[in-house]
């Protein structure tokens, strides 16, 4: 009877799991079924106790089309080492890094002492991601992020940033207009929701905020003070840990050694 009683558990146990699964919002490849996932996904959101006005604020999202062709067009991390330095503006980049070493050396002295982290690598990551805040995108977060939830293509990958969205909203740390790039990314270092509640350490449209962020972001992932950051050294699979482009990654670590001083 025991055994029994013990296999009913069981079998209930993996009907309770599965269950959520099984009736998960559909993900789709067009705009056709983006208001009718809407419609699933608020009703999974309310369940985890997402706020009515933030849920509100996701049904009044429009399908991102610019988004999803953004997401299949990202040909730049196709280019060698070489090519990709020179469509970003890498020298451009390093020379205004170099200045705001310099400028701002009481910020990035305060940040290393704290986080391990040299300007250099946060100069290149911010240099590369919006200009030194100059370029942080136009396009509704929110929808963006939403759409990428729906979207077949990573629909789990985004779908737990949708959430992550959905809460910061919730917390008043984001506003339901909050405007980013092309996908959901936010501020001067450009971070995604998940990441924002991970590692935030405040409004990170203010750039000694989104700094310090990204300064936390690599040591969360196991950036060692006094250590090495090219390819091979300790630091650098922090680095890989930010974007998943070889040739990103590997741009960030030569433009960041540059802006310290390096060849």
């Amino acid at each position: 009877m025991t055994r029994i009683v013990s296999t009913v558990a069981l079998a209930l146990a993996i009907l309770a799991w599965l269950g959520p699964r099984a009736h998960a919002a559909q993900c789709g490849s067009s705009a056709a079924g983006y208001e009718g996932w809407k419609q699933q996904f608020a009703g999974e959101a309310r369940a985890k106790g997402i706020s009515a006005g933030t849920i509100s604020a996701l049904m009044a999202t429009n399908y991102a089309q610019a988004t999803i062709n953004a997401d299949r067009g990202q040909r730049s991390f196709q280019l060698t080492l070489d090519q990709f330095l020179a469509k970003r503006g890498a020298a451009a980049i390093v020379a205004k890094g170099r200045k705001l070493k310099a400028s701002q050396g009481a910020l990035f002295a305060s940040i290393q002492q704290r986080y391990g982290v040299p300007p250099g690598p946060l100069l290149a990551i911010w240099g590369m991601e919006t200009g030194f805040g100059t370029q942080r995108g136009n396009q509704n977060m929110l929808a963006s992020i939403a759409t990428l939830a729906y979207d077949c293509r990573r629909s789990a990958y985004f779908t737990e940033h949708l959430y992550a969205a959905l809460q910061l909203i919730d917390r008043g740390a984001l506003s339901p207009g909050q405007r980013g790039s092309m996908h959901g990314e936010v501020g001067q270092t450009q971070f995604m929701p998940k990441a924002i509640l991970a590692y935030g350490t405040g409004n990170l449209e203010n750039a000694a905020n989104a700094l310090t962020s990204t300064a936390n972001f690599l040591r969360a992932h196991g950036w060692r003070a006094g250590a090495g950051y090219q390819p091979g050294e300790p630091n650098f699979a922090a680095i890989q840990a930010w974007n998943a482009a070889g040739v990103y990654q590997k741009a960030i670590a030569l433009m960041g050694r540059q802006i310290d001083g390096g060849e």
